[in-house]
């Protein structure tokens, strides 16, 4: 954040992983940050950590500059937004709504619509990066929004961000390139698992098929990163299943909206719902290896 960036008022609604870093990260950056979450230990925890607490969003809402919506998906996002107690009951004319979640651009355009004709701002802003970096104040954020959203959340982006993306100036922009974001990802964390499972299959050390691939261009990503939960045995969430059969299935629909052929992606989508189907859907998405192994008969990490 610039240091000569004004105290801000900040709602963060829903202090998950990624919320509760971004919230702390607001928190650090000195301005007043106001945490609301489902869970009353999660808010309780913040207020601990020096932070105020609400109990619904419209109570965070109230007299805040910037409201920072960090929930997973656009039906969540519209709960709090338009919903029971919602943040559009109380948010001041003038303030501005950063929606955090992945969700249809089509949404994310009727979701600014609805809020802008009530004289509040919508900024499209889609997150990346991980717990960590959230925590850090280091994402990656993907917005699209009017010039004057981007002007009144600019004091929370700059806190929260170390790679801020100005995608247009209108909401769907920044969901549409988080959703091409998020094909390669499903595809590449499918791809890594097909992989290592083939690997086990054909009797290699795995350890050492990390190490080889690390380092070659069959490299990506989500192999550095998801693999070494396989290595491990450790499929704790980090990012769970279900993410991706969400956002898969978005891609899904929106390539059918728009006629156009998504057949890789469309076969990732089964993968992790295969995983999911088997139980592992609040596992970390490195359990797509995990389904591979119990379909082959095949012996990971961590398997009894």
């Amino acid at each position: 954040m610039s240091s000569t960036s004004p105290n801000q008022r900040i709602a963060v609604v829903g202090l998950g992983s990624m919320g509760y870093g971004m919230a702390s990260s607001l928190k650090r950056a000195g301005h007043t940050v106001t945490g609301c979450d489902v869970s009353a230990d999660a808010v309780a925890r913040f207020v601990n950590d020096g932070g105020a607490g609400a109990r619904t969003p419209a109570e965070a809402a109230r007299e805040a500059d910037i409201v920072v919506s960090v929930v997973v998906n656009a039906a969540q996002t519209e709960a709090i937004l338009f919903g029971k107690d919602g943040a559009a009951e109380t948010m001041p004319n003038d303030s501005v709504f950063v929606s955090s979640a992945t969700m249809d651009p089509d949404v994310a355009r009727r979701l600014a619509k609805q809020l802008e004709e009530s004289g509040r701002h919508y900024l499209d802003a889609p997150i990346s990066g991980g717990a960590q970096r959230a925590a850090q104040g280091e994402l990656t954020i993907l917005a699209s929004g009017s010039p004057a959203a981007f002007a009144k959340a600019r004091p929370a982006l700059d806190a929260m961000a170390a790679k801020l993306y100005e995608l247009g100036d209108a909401a769907g922009q920044g969901a549409a390139f988080k959703m091409i974001n998020q094909l390669l990802a499903g595809v590449h964390i499918a791809a890594a698992s097909e992989a290592m499972a083939f690997a086990a299959k054909q009797g290699l050390d795995i350890r050492k098929v990390y190490e080889v691939i690390t380092a070659s261009a069959g490299n990506s990503w989500m192999f550095e990163n998801r693999m070494p939960h396989v290595l491990d045995g450790d499929y704790t969430p980090r990012s769970a299943v279900e993410i991706f059969v969400k956002d898969l299935g978005i891609i899904q629909d929106m390539a059918r909206t728009a006629r156009f052929p998504v057949p890789v992606s469309a076969a990732a989508l089964q993968m992790f719902l295969m995983t999911s189907a088997a139980g592992m859907g609040r596992d970390d998405d490195a359990s797509v290896a995990r389904m591979y192994a119990q379909v082959t008969g095949v012996k990971l990490p961590g398997d009894k």
